[in-house]
């Protein structure tokens, strides 16, 4: 436990110029720096590698403690005295006197075994502190000898080490301290510099740092976009992307990619300094040690959580008899604290316009597999998986409910935070029959983000899939037809509309659902839209609009079926277009419903340009166009700038006004179907 005492030789540290930059002009100010971040970020190479630097400038020595290795039995002080090389002799006699062992973490696993760590039995035996003339003479002589002191990984005596840096600062002001650790000291002259993940990439397409690391350890040339394939699915961490490079020697760089990308943990091992990191369950089966049940309850129960969160998904999650719902955000707050979670979001503030978010949490890769097997193992996955289905299927009625409210932007918003959490409720395999159910209610009330949002085909899937699944004679499924059948229509699956309208109908009539009947005559009148078929398309959808919805949650309703019934009668009857519009409107449920003001200025403009008024056209398509921005559907905002370009010509040129019924209406727009997954916009408010 000498000065170095290992004298292994560094892994070259790559990407880190910045932290290691931040390192170094803290530690030219303030006694004591430490550095804190998750299992395997680096924490300890980075130490030693700013030291080294230092040494080589300016001189002296480092007087290294490795806590989670091993102490001696007379605890941390004794160890430090061991590596300043102090002889015993020139001590006080109280410090031979003094005995017991402090916990130290320093159970490991076999290389490579998939084993946790346990504490020791018994509980730890916590060593008495050394008396301030002991202190005062180890401070005293690093300060003479220009010796730094690394504790590195404290977290297992993280209390003592504390309450020593306190008593050796208190001593020698000037004494240089540096600290590896999960979490920080929490001393008022500590610096934390916090060690996160490696970066992937930096923006227009250059391979970041974690890109850097794997390449320089693979050792050979490879396609850039494998190596950045490996870094994401790793999340670009450090400990992960070097046993990951460990692997090509037996496998290919392809392979590499299908394996870490597939779903499910990774196990790969080899050499390492420390048993800790040989492994990546190793190294977070060294933190579970550390937690409380109650924390390691919540580490694993989070871990079916695919992206971030908020404490009101963990509560649902996590809450149980043993898990009070109370504690969950203490727990969390513990978590983070610890380093093995994330807060990608803090809370709003008072003065923050977005004071009513709050703090969203996320759980590394590694940690989500580490705790996915404890979960397993302690037979609580299938409970699990099902609490957070149906909390997944709370927050999609939450968002359904949103939409008709008083500003669709809020429901918007709610599906954008959760996408990742509502793509696997929607996609992971059911348990059971109403597990099943559980899924098609997300599927259905996520209506609007399919049909208003513009994301029809994305919805088409999940119901396709989710109805094969679900063959019961349920309302539920009703709707769930009726659903289907409005994608296909608006997709131009028309055979398929039809079809699964005819099946939505007698579900309809079997549980008599006038609502329902009202939804698929709307339908129908989109199909005839779609046809250029005008007298049907009034017909359908005035047969809607005069419904009065029982449900004013689900679906379209009356309002927008107005709506689109003037747009069939905008080329034919201005009069009567603009008296439906003009219902529609009124029969909002609110002034921020801004998919049915969109459709209802569409209507106008169309009508005015019909009617040879390009002039009010273009006013109304462009305040359209706004009002579709502010919710989306790249299907309708691309023939509304159609539409505002071609109206622009004609002002600007005074061209003739097109024949009734002439012109591209949205719907219309050519061009390939995009192909992205669900939610695969950019995200927003997070």
């Amino acid at each position: 436990m000498s000065a170095w005492a290992d004298h292994r030789p560094l892994p070259e540290v790559v990407g880190r110029a910045v932290e290691h930059e931040r390192v170094s002009g803290l530690l030219d100010g303030s006694p004591l720096v430490t550095l804190t971040g998750g299992a395997g970020a680096g924490k300890s190479v980075l130490a030693r590698a700013v030291l080294d630097e230092r040494i080589a400038r300016h001189g002296g020595t480092v007087i290294r403690v490795g806590c989670w290795d091993g102490l001696s039995d007379g605890g941390l002080t004794d160890a430090l005295l061991e590596a300043a090389g102090l002889p015993a002799t020139t001590l006080p006699q109280a410090l031979k006197e003094q005995g017991g062992t402090p916990f130290t973490g320093a159970q490991t696993v076999r290389r490579g075994a998939p084993l946790p760590y346990e504490p020791p039995r018994g509980g730890p035996r916590q060593a008495r502190p050394a008396d301030g003339a002991t202190l005062a003479a180890l401070a005293a002589h690093c300060v003479r000898q220009g010796a730094t002191l690394l504790l590195d990984d404290c977290d297992p005596v993280l209390d003592a080490c504390a309450q020593l840096v306190r008593r050796l600062l208190r001593a020698e002001p000037t004494l240089q301290i540096v600290v590896t650790s999960r979490r920080s000291l929490g001393l008022p002259l500590e610096r934390v510099v916090d060690i996160a993940p490696l970066p992937v990439t930096l923006g227009e397409g250059i391979a970041g740092p974690a890109v850097e690391l794997l390449a320089a350890r693979a050792e050979s040339e490879a396609a850039p976009e494998l190596l950045v394939a490996v870094c994401e699915a790793l999340e670009g961490s450090p400990l992960a992307i070097e046993l990951a490079a460990r692997q090509l020697d037996r496998m290919s760089l392809p392979q590499l990619v299908a394996q870490v990308s597939a779903d499910g943990p990774l196990f790969y091992s080899g050499p390492a300094p420390t048993a800790r990191h040989t492994s990546l369950y190793a190294a977070h089966a060294a933190g579970y040690a550390l937690c409380s049940p109650t924390d390691r309850r919540v580490w694993a129960r989070l871990s079916v959580l695919p992206g971030d969160f908020d404490p009101w998904l963990a509560g649902c999650v996590c809450a149980s008899s043993d898990v009070p719902a109370p504690e969950i955000d203490a727990a969390l707050e513990r978590l983070r604290l610890a380093s093995v979670l994330e807060r990608v979001r803090e809370s709003g503030g008072p003065q923050d316009t977005r004071a009513a978010l709050s703090p969203r949490y996320r759980l590394p890769r590694g940690a989500r597999d580490f705790g996915r097997t404890q979960l397993r193992e302690a037979g609580e996955e299938s409970a699990a998986l099902r609490r957070f289905r149906q909390a997944c299927a709370a927050l999609a009625a939450e968002a359904q409910i949103a939409w008709q409210g008083p500003d669709q932007q809020i429901a918007v918003r709610l599906v954008e935070d959760e996408q990742h959490n509502l793509d696997a409720a929607l996609t992971r395999p059911p348990q059971d029959a109403d597990d099943a159910l559980s899924a098609l209610e997300i599927a259905v009330s996520l209506w609007f983000q399919w049909g208003a949002c513009g994301f029809r085909r994305e919805g088409r899937a999940h119901l396709d899939r989710l109805l094969l699944l679900s063959r019961g004679d349920t309302p539920l499924r009703a709707r769930a037809l009726w659903l289907a059948g409005w994608l296909a229509a608006q997709e131009h699956a028309l055979a398929t509309a039809e079809a699964l309208l005819d099946q939505a109908w007698t579900a309809a009539v079997m549980h008599a659902d006038d609502d329902g009947l009202a939804r698929i005559a709307h339908a129908h009148g989109v199909l005839a839209l779609y046809r250029e078929d005008s007298g049907a398309a009034v017909a359908c959808l005035e047969e809607a609009a005069g419904h009065r919805s029982k449900d004013p949650w689900f679906g379209p309703g009356p309002a927008h079926s107005c709506a689109l019934l003037a747009i069939a009668l905008s080329a034919v009857d201005a009069e009567e277009a603009a008296n439906a519009a003009h219902r529609a409107w009124e029969s909002r449920h609110s002034d921020g419903d801004f998919w049915l003001y969109s459709t209802v200025l569409y209507a106008r403009a169309l009508t005015e340009r019909a009617h040879g008024r390009p002039e009010a056209a273009l006013r109304a398509c462009r305040k359209a166009l706004a009002a579709k921005k502010l919710v989306g559907d790249p299907l309708f905002i691309a023939g509304a700038r159609n539409m505002l370009a071609a109206l622009r010509r004609e002002v600007r040129e005074g061209a003739a006004v097109p024949e009734a019924g002439a012109g591209t209406r949205w719907w219309q727009r050519g061009g390939g179907v995009r192909t992205a997954p669900f939610f695969s916009r950019l995200r927003t408010g997070s």
